[in-house]
């Protein structure tokens, strides 16, 4: 008897019977770059199709996506220098524009899932995750600014905090102070193995971000290791993450893979701006074809085991579903 595999790809319809793994914009969180300017519309020169918005646009494009299908987002506050300082004093500003735009959207459509970055360096003079100190990145000392920053983001409507800054013990830290204040139902998505990587430039362009001096090597996590993600994954279950991240995507499928078969927290990738950048600029060039290289990239990380991708291919992915 021959055995044919063939049988089972010899029509679309076959095809999609036997097919192992879908993506669907339940799948998604779209990041969100939030201006100050309520009606200001700009868009990422390094990320086409990305724009920072301000709160009138951001609302219009949220319910362009709600429609869509795309039910939650990631926003990130593109903060002007003027408002930065060494200890991020407007992270945790009830009254800065970014608390407001937050009580916006939640109020505007409570059905969105709504998440946010808990991390000094979109707030910092320095350009950091943490506090700068003589050259060094103080650990203990930032973790009371990122209690602060995440419990004003909870009071602002936050859904989901997303600690991003891998300072040790934050994910611990930050459960507690949004317990201590009645914040229990909060979830926490933790960058859990947030590698030190080079596919980050066009976010920090977004955001104008990047540090003023040195890297972030001696806290994010260094390329080369797979079995450092999971004594990182170990501590944020143990400190009471509800979901863990693996970021970038793309480079690190493996990584996706090694943390969705040793835990049964649902797994995010950050399909990140680097990897979104890259396939614009091939596509522009004509040398790939945009949209089912999209849907393969995306395919890709599902397939390695991602329950969540954030995703700046998530409007266009939903667009195309419909």
């Amino acid at each position: 008897m021959d055995i044919r595999p063939r049988r089972n790809r010899k029509s679309a319809a076959i095809r999609s019977l036997v097919e192992e793994t879908k993506v669907t914009t339940d799948d998604f969180i779209f990041p969100l770059f939030l201006l100050e300017g309520a009606n200001e519309k700009v868009e990422v020169d390094s990320m086409p199709g990305i724009y920072r918005l301000g709160i009138d646009k951001m609302l219009n494009e949220i319910e362009e996506c709600l429609k869509l299908g795309v039910k939650a987002f990631d926003i990130f506050p593109v903060v002007a220098e003027h408002h930065k300082d060494k200890l991020a004093t407007k992270s945790h500003d009830l009254d800065f524009f970014y608390h407001k735009a937050l009580r916006r959207v939640k109020d505007t459509f409570p059905e969105a899932a709504v998440m946010t970055d808990v991390a000094m360096d979109p707030y910092s003079s320095d350009g950091h995750d943490g506090i700068v100190q003589d050259g060094k990145i103080l650990n203990d000392e930032t973790l009371e600014v990122l209690g602060k920053q995440a419990l004003s983001q909870a009071q602002s409507g936050a859904d989901i905090i997303g600690p991003s800054d891998m300072m040790d013990g934050r994910v611990g830290y930050i459960r507690e102070v949004l317990d201590d204040n009645g914040f229990t139902d909060v979830s926490i998505m933790s960058y859990s193995a947030k590698y030190a990587s080079a596919f980050y430039g066009p976010f920090r362009d977004a955001l104008d971000s990047a540090p003023k001096s040195g890297d972030k090597k001696t806290y994010q996590m260094n390329p080369a290791n797979q079995r450092e993600a999971l004594i990182e994954a170990d501590l944020d279950v143990d400190e009471g993450a509800d979901f863990l991240m693996v970021k970038p995507a793309l480079a690190y499928l493996d990584v996706i893979k090694l943390l969705k078969d040793n835990y049964t927290q649902p797994i995010a990738a950050y399909n990140v701006s680097g990897e979104y950048a890259m396939l614009k600029a091939t596509a522009e060039k004509g040398w790939l074809s945009y949209e089912p290289t999209m849907a393969e990239t995306l395919l890709s990380i599902k397939r390695a085991g991602a329950d969540i991708i954030l995703t700046y291919h998530a409007k266009e992915f939903a667009q195309l579903a419909k």
